[in-house]
C-alpha cells in the first residue's frame, strides 16, 4: 500500500483512539486480556482526548439488564480463574455478552485441565495425547448458532479457535476472517489469522476488511513471512502515520532486524524499548538471543537477574536464563530453565527451539530431535528447528533426511547463505554435485554470512578437476576475505594461495605464481609448500633466463583454458 494511500486512512488519529477505546471496554468486559493490552499500547501511544470527545458507552439492551447481576458475578469468578463456576452462573443468559462469557470459560477451563494434566503426567520431551475435552461439544453449539447467523464478532473469534484447536484450519480461516468482517478492531482474531497464513498466496487470497488495524496485519505476517522489507517499510509506515511513540511497532521491528540478523540495529532498539518500557519481559527472549550471538556475557548477566527480580515465573524470564547458562556451556543448567519454560507454556516456540540446541550441544540427538519436532508442531513457520533437525540428522551421517529438512528451511529463508550452504554440502553427500555448485553460488550471491560458500565451491570444482573454475572461486573468496577487515577464524587463505599457486605455475605465470608462493610463506601451515614452489619456480626461470615466444606459443593456442582467469592482485591486500 503506498504511503498516501496510508495516510488518508490513518488521517484522523482522534477517530482511531476513539475506537481504540471503545474495543478495550468491550474486550475487557470479556477477558479478553491480551486484545486489552495491544489496543491500550497504542491508545497509550497516541495523545490522550478531551472529555467531550470520549466515545460514548455502548449501547445497553432489554437483555444485557436481565444478565446483569448473573454476569457481574460470573466476571468476578472469571478474573479469579474459576471458570467452571463463572459457566455455573451464566447458564441460560441470553445477552451476547453473557453467552460470549459463558462459552469462553467452558473453553479456559478445559484448556486449564489439559495444562495441569500435562504438566503433571509428562515428562519435558513425552508427546502428550491430553486434549481439551470441551473442545468438541463446544465446536457442536457454536455451529448450530453459526448456521443461523447468530454469532458477533467475538463469538465468532471463539469459534475460530476452537475450529484451529481442533485441526479443522481450513474453516478456522474462514471464520476467523468473518470475525474480522464482523469486529474489525478485535487484534485476537487478526493475530489468530496470521497464526494460519502459510505463504504469501494464500494471504492475497484472503478477503480482508478495509480498515486501519490491517496495515498493523500486513505488518505483522509479513515479518512472521520473513518478508523483513516490506514489513519494515509498513512498520515505517505507521511510524509516520502517527504511532511514533509505540513500543509495540518498536518491538516489532526490533524483531524483524532480529530475523535477518541485523544484529546492532535489533540490539539497539531493545535497548530503546528497555529505556522506555524498564518493566516490560515480552520479547526479552529475542533480546536475550541477541545478546548471546554477540557473547556480551555481561549485558546478559544483568538481563537475566533484572527480570528475576520481576518475574521469575515468566516463560520469557527462564529463557533468559537458559540463555545465560548456555554462553556459560553450562547445558544441563541451560536445558533445565528451558524445560522450566516448557511448563510454565507448553506452547513456547522459542523454548522447544533452544532445549534442541541445548541437547545438540550435550551430544544427545534423539532428544534434540524431539524438541525440535515439537517446536515444527507449535509453528511450522519456525526455520531454526528445520534448520536443527538438518544438522542432527548430518551428525547421523543420514544425508537424506538432512536434504529433507534443510530444503524446508530453505523454503522459509530463501535468501539465508547458511541454509543454501547447508543444503549445498548435503547435495555434495549424496553426490548430486551440479545442485552442490548452484547452492554454493546462490549462497554467496545472497550474501554469503559466513565466508564460507566460495570456499566449498572451490573445493568442489577441485575435485572435479574443473581448475580454471576453481581458481576464480578462490581469487574472488581471496579478495573478499580480505576486503572484510576481519580475519574469519575458519578462513582458509592459505588452502586458496597454495592452489592459485600450483595453478599459475602448471598456466605458466611464473610471477603470479611466485606471489601466490610468497604469500603462502605468511602461514604457518602452507609455508614449506610456498618454499617449495618458489625453488621451482626459480629453477624453471633460470632454465629459461630470456622467455622465448615459442615457450609461450602453445598456452595461447591448444592449452588456452576457456575461460581465462585474471593474473590475482593481492598487492592491496596484506593478510
Amino acid at each position: 500500500m503506498k504511503m498516501a494511500a496510508l495516510c488518508s486512512e490513518f488521517g484522523d488519529l482522534v477517530q482511531i483512539k476513539k475506537q481504540l477505546i471503545s474495543v478495550i471496554s468491550l474486550c475487557r468486559e470479556r477477558g479478553l486480556v491480551h486484545s486489552v493490552k495491544w489496543a491500550s499500547e497504542l491508545a497509550f501511544a497516541l495523545d490522550p482526548l478531551p472529555k467531550d470527545e470520549l466515545p460514548p458507552s455502548p449501547p445497553f439492551t432489554e437483555e444485557d439488564a436481565q444478565d446483569l447481576d448473573a454476569l457481574a458475578l460470573a466476571k468476578s469468578y472469571f478474573d479469579l480463574k474459576e471458570y467452571d463456576r463463572a459457566a455455573y452462573f451464566l447458564r441460560g443468559c441470553r445477552s451476547q455478552k453473557a453467552y460470549f462469557l459463558y462459552m469462553y470459560s467452558r473453553y479456559l477451563s478445559g484448556e486449564k485441565k489439559k495444562d495441569d494434566e500435562t504438566v503433571d503426567s509428562l515428562g519435558p520431551l513425552e508427546k502428550g495425547q491430553v486434549r481439551n475435552e470441551a473442545l468438541r461439544e463446544l465446536r457442536v453449539e457454536l455451529s448450530k448458532k453459526h448456521s443461523a447467523g447468530e454469532l458477533d464478532g467475538f463469538t465468532l473469534y471463539l469459534y475460530g479457535v476452537v475450529l484451529r484447536k481442533l485441526d479443522l484450519l481450513k474453516e478456522a480461516v474462514d471464520v476467523f476472517v468473518e470475525a474480522t468482517h464482523a469486529l474489525p478492531l478485535h487484534w485476537g482474531a487478526w493475530l489468530e489469522l496470521c497464526n494460519l497464513v502459510t505463504n504469501i498466496e494464500m494471504l492475497k487470497s484472503l478477503s480482508l476488511p478495509d480498515c486501519w488495524i490491517r496495515d498493523f496485519f500486513m505488518a505483522h505476517i509479513y515479518t512472521e513471512l520473513q518478508m523483513i522489507k516490506e514489513a519494515l517499510q509498513k512498520y515505517q509506515s505507521l511510524i509516520e502515520a502517527g504511532f511514533s511513540k509505540s513500543t509495540y511497532i518498536i518491538s516489532q521491528i526490533a524483531v524483524a532486524y532480529h530475523n535477518i540478523r541485523d544484529i546492532d540495529q535489533a540490539l539497539a532498539l531493545f535497548n530503546e524499548l528497555r529505556e522506555q518500557d524498564p518493566y516490560r519481559i515480552e520479547n526479552m527472549d529475542t533480546f536475550s538471543n541477541l545478546l548471546y550471538v554477540k557473547n556480551m556475557k555481561p549485558e546478559l548477566s544483568y538481563l537475566a537477574h533484572n527480570l528475576v527480580e520481576i518475574d521469575k515465573y515468566r516463560v520469557e524470564t527462564c529463557c533468559v536464563i537458559g540463555n545465560y547458562y548456555s554462553l556459560r556451556s553450562q547445558h544441563e543448567k541451560a536445558a533445565l530453565y528451558f524445560q522450566r519454560a516448557l511448563k510454565l507454556n507448553p506452547r513456547c516456540l522459542g523454548a522447544w527451539t533452544l532445549m534442541g540446541h541445548e541437547y545438540m550441544e550435550m551430544k544427545n540427538t534423539s532428544a534434540a530431535i524431539q524438541a525440535y519436532r515439537h517446536a515444527i508442531e507449535v509453528n511450522k513457520r519456525d526455520y531454526r528447528a528445520w534448520y536443527g533437525l538438518g544438522q542432527t540428522y548430518e551428525i547421523l551421517k543420514m544425508p537424506f533426511y538432512c536434504l529433507y529438512y534443510y530444503r524446508k528451511a530453505h523454503q522459509l529463508r530463501p535468501n539465508d547463505s547458511r541454509m543454501l550452504v547447508a543444503l549445498g554440502e548435503s547435495y555434495e553427500k549424496l553426490s548430486q554435485q551440479v545442485e552442490a555448485k548452484k547452492c554454493y553460488w546462490r549462497a554467496y550471491s545472497v550474501g554469503d554470512v559466513e565466508k564460507m560458500a566460495l570456499l566449498k565451491l572451490a573445493k568442489l570444482h577441485e575435485q572435479l578437476t574443473e581448475s580454471d573454475d576453481a581458481a576464480q572461486c578462490y581469487i574472488i573468496y581471496i579478495q573478499d576475505i580480505f576486503s572484510c577487515g576481519e580475519q574469519l577464524e575458519h578462513a582458509e587463505v592459505s588452502t586458496a594461495l597454495r592452489y592459485l599457486g600450483q595453478y599459475y605455475f602448471k598456466s605458466k605465470l611464473y610471477d603470479e605464481a611466485s606471489l601466490c608462493a610468497q604469500r603462502c610463506c605468511d602461514y604457518n601451515d602452507a609455508r614449506e609448500e610456498g618454499k617449495a614452489l618458489l625453488r621451482q619456480i626459480s629453477q624453471v626461470r633460470d632454465q629459461t633466463e630470456t622467455p622465448s615466444a615459442e615457450l609461450f606459443a602453445p598456452l595461447s593456442n591448444n592449452n588456452t583454458p576457456v575461460r581465462r582467469v585474471s593474473p590475482l592482485n593481492l598487492s592491496s591486500f596484506t593478510p
